[in-house]
């Protein structure tokens, strides 16, 4: 009975370590998995030495700082992290009490003893150690790359159970003796888990469901921009005729000069001038999507009497996509055009400045605008005081966060400062 209590307290305490050792992603290498090894070993050994020098009540006394702490040790070392080695040796305690239960309840149905629980535990330990490697291992490996708040999140419940354990069953008989307290408390804890866990879903749910409304937006804006370009594209491959046709215009002007009909030249001068000047495409850079997004927000500021500046290197090949450069840039004149249109409805004047370039593949990027005094920010965010606007903010925000970039919103001087690089 005894030497199955032994064998039975190395099982559960191999289960534990290898389970500890994959929450830190610790048995990827061979180098980790041999230090893994060792440490067992090592420990195991201490183990051996306490349950053969004193009986195993006294021995599960001092567990913690024979089996737990060092195995923390182990796991610090080897990922060079603090906290979720700890929270990883915590949560394979917790999951050790799957075998306990599973094994409790066995025996309740037989009508089983302490023999029967510890050879049922033998017997489960690989199965559900296999099935917890296969199935649970990848998604609290996952948690260990959040914020330390979020890990430590995740390791309150472990770290509560681990101190109720032992305080209520090894180091004092509160459980045992019905202590209402300790009866109590873990259902306690479960049921705030579970309402912590309703609130956390719900607020999950609603930063979805608002990322996905602004996911739609951009492919919405993705969508309508590309049609533009191409219109633009169609507008510059018009003018490219006008210009290759030249020479036939001047035969046909020609031909009516020498024939007298200098009205009707002249109708048709107007005409080819006319055409023309509607397909112009002004050239502000090499690349061409920047280009027209450039051309067709510069006609649209002369229509608005909206004084406009462009100064603009970019290549042809950058490392953003077409897509993204272009609901970028609209969105960003877009609202310098939407703000410089309500200076002019104030009678004030409206002005738009742009600088672009590119420099060691990163295209920084100032908007200045006119603009308001009191416009409202939220955590470095300019708020929209209108209905249906301060989505191209949020395109603007989402773009820059995709190529791990960094943007600025700012009022200096009654100007309105958009900086961004990506």
């Amino acid at each position: 009975m005894k030497y199955i209590q032994l064998i039975n307290q190395g099982s559960v305490g191999v289960f534990g370590m290898i389970l500890a050792a994959s929450f830190c992603d610790s048995l990827r290498t061979r180098q980790k998995r041999l230090a893994i090894a060792v440490g067992m070993a090592v420990i195991l050994a201490v183990q051996g030495i306490f349950y053969f020098w004193v009986d195993l009540e006294e021995t599960a006394l001092v567990y913690p700082f024979v089996t737990h702490l060092p195995l923390v040790v182990v796991l610090c070392v080897l990922n060079r992290k603090f906290v979720w080695p700890i929270i990883s040796v915590l949560t394979a305690y917790l999951c050790c009490q799957l075998r306990r239960w599973l094994a409790l309840l066995v025996v309740t149905i037989f009508s089983g003893g302490t023999l029967m629980q510890n050879a049922v535990e033998l017997v489960i330990t690989l199965p559900l150690l296999l099935l917890l490697l296969r199935f649970i291992s990848p998604s609290v490996r996952a948690i260990s790359h959040y914020t330390i708040s979020v890990q430590c999140q995740f390791g309150l419940v472990p770290a509560l159970y681990y101190g109720f354990d032992y305080l209520t069953r090894v180091y004092t008989d509160m459980l045992l003796d019905g202590v209402l307290v300790a009866v109590e408390f873990m259902p306690f804890v479960c049921s705030v888990a579970y309402l912590v866990f309703v609130f956390h879903t719900a607020k999950a749910e609603r930063v979805r469901s608002q990322l996905e409304q602004t996911q739609n937006s951009l492919n919405m804006q993705i969508t309508q921009a590309v049609r533009e370009i191409e219109a633009l594209r169609e507008s510059q491959r018009k003018t490219s005729i006008y210009r290759h046709d030249l020479r036939h215009h001047i035969q046909y002007l020609s031909s009516c000069i020498e024939n007298g009909l200098l009205e009707q030249a002249q109708g048709y001068l107007r005409e080819v001038y006319s055409e023309i000047e509607s397909n112009q495409i002004i050239t502000f850079c090499n690349n061409e999507v920047a280009n027209l997004i450039f051309s067709a927000f510069a006609e649209r500021a002369r229509d608005y009497d909206v004084s406009i500046t462009i100064r603009a290197d970019i290549p042809q090949t950058i490392s953003v996509s077409e897509s993204d450069l272009c609901v970028l840039l609209s969105n960003a004149l877009e609202n310098a055009l939407y703000a410089c249109r309500k200076q002019k409805e104030r009678g004030a004047s409206g002005t738009i400045e742009v600088s672009v370039s590119e420099k060691n593949n990163k295209i920084l990027m100032q908007f200045t605008n006119s603009c308001e005094e009191n416009v409202t920010f939220d955590h470095g965010i300019p708020v929209a005081d209108s209905p249906g606007h301060g989505l191209g903010v949020r395109s603007i925000c989402a773009i820059v966060d995709k190529y791990d970039g960094i943007c600025n919103f700012s009022v200096e001087n009654g100007k309105f400062i958009l900086r961004a690089m990506l």
